[in-house]
């Protein structure tokens, strides 16, 4: 990690700049201010962290050039900030911290496993799942929205990896716990390397149990897909197949818990929860600004592998450069009126689920998930309202609520 000159560091003051990896920050809308700050005045600036640092991109197009380009910012050292300056155990083994073409050839089958068609198919099973989890919101009383968001994705995953029903809450907690070790709510022991320790351990044992008992019996779930996968003329690893198990898991969590509850934390109390639900053609535009809204996934960090320049900033080989995917998400140049949340946006340029080779694998069923879920929010309720102080999630890793209060009358 290269130590930078104060002549080629951000004009923004130190103390702002060390906010941006402090999960206190996340806490509330503080970040979108300083975010909005840098895309003026910069948009590529040197974050100190103790003796070494990264390089924070904000703006839209500068983020999806990092994205895209591979060849100059590999993922292959890590893609979260809790590893910077650590490196990745799991690169070049695991499909998120691999890259082309290496990731393409270990993407393909999963890629075609979660194709539309494939979850079609389970539409009506990810229908059930949700029914029975809003359930309990007619009952007129107070309903912890975030709670029973944060079960909904891994009924789903769980589903599609034949993982068994009575493991789904554990797997619940862990995965919080690593993605989330930060906040004092999901700690597993004494503080968050602790939590991130024991989480790791936890799910990998777990997964390698699974994937032994698997082998021994496959079926048409992920897992047995994974089994059967081929890279390079030669089956995967057990350590590679436990490592994709963990990153799907992880993957579907972030992505499909949070777009509902920043939508409903935004939106309860306003007209615009009926307005979207008398206006069905809207779902699919509404579910997309509830993407962009939501930007779960806080940021992605890569590393460079040349001398590169952003927007005129020389950046050396070897360094960490994270891209902060909420605020490409509300770059003023890409979106109009980027602080409203307008269920008839369109076009909606978001990178929620990145962009480029790395577009998370997992979209379809995201999008499938959430369109489901809104449908039946939206058919089922009306006059959403909060019934007490949402809790954010924090973590500078994932945009989220741990508590939503609400209550809301049967249609």
């Amino acid at each position: 990690m290269t130590a930078v000159p104060a002549s080629a560091r951000c004009p923004v003051s130190a103390p702002r700049q060390a906010e941006l990896i402090d999960p206190d920050l996340y806490g509330g809308d503080g970040a979108h201010e300083i975010w909005r700050q840098l895309r003026r005045h910069a948009p590529v600036s040197w974050q100190p962290v103790g003796d070494i640092g990264y390089w924070s991109v904000v703006g839209h197009a500068d983020a999806g050039r990092v994205l895209r380009d591979h060849d100059a910012f590999t993922s292959e050292q890590g893609t979260l900030l809790n590893l910077l300056g650590k490196g990745d155990p799991a690169g070049g083994r695991q499909m998120a911290v691999t890259d082309p073409p290496k990731h393409s050839r270990l993407r393909g089958p999963l890629q075609q496993a979660l194709s539309i068609k494939a979850v079609d198919d389970d539409r009506e099973d990810i229908r059930r799942v949700v029914a029975e989890l809003l359930g309990p919101l007619a009952d007129g009383g107070p309903f912890d929205f975030a709670a029973a968001m944060s079960a909904m994705p891994m009924a789903v995953i769980g589903t599609m990896m034949a993982l068994p029903e009575q493991d789904w809450p554990r797997l619940v907690r862990l995965t919080y716990a690593c993605i989330a070790a930060d906040d004092p709510e999901f700690q597993l022991g004494a503080g968050p390397q602790v939590t991130l320790v024991t989480a790791h351990r936890e799910l990998f044992a777990y997964f390698q149990d699974i994937v032994t008992s698997r082998r021994r019996s496959p079926g048409d779930d992920l897992i047995s897909v994974l089994l059967t996968m081929e890279l390079d003329g030669r089956r995967l690893s057990p350590g590679e197949i436990v490592s994709n198990c963990y990153s799907l898991l992880l993957g579907a969590t972030v992505t499909t818990a949070q777009p509902p509850c920043a939508a409903v934390a935004e939106l309860a109390g306003t007209p615009v929860l009926d307005d979207w639900a008398a206006h069905p053609e809207l779902l699919t535009s509404g579910v997309e600004e509830s993407l962009r809204w939501a930007s779960p996934t806080q940021h992605f960090m890569r590393h460079t592998t040349r001398d590169v320049e952003i927007r005129g900033v020389p950046i050396p080989a070897g360094d960490a450069v994270v891209v902060w995917l909420g605020s490409a998400n509300r770059d003023e140049t890409v979106f109009a009126a980027p602080d409203v949340f307008d269920i008839r946006r369109r076009p909606n340029k978001h990178i929620a689920f990145g962009v480029g080779a790395h577009y998370c694998i997992g979209h379809t069923v995201a999008r499938v998930t959430l369109r489901v879920l809104f449908e039946e929010l939206l058919s089922r309720f009306t006059e959403v309202e909060l019934a007490g102080t949402p809790r954010r999630i924090r973590s500078n890793i994932i945009a989220g609520f741990s508590r939503l209060p609400i209550t809301a009358r049967v249609r």
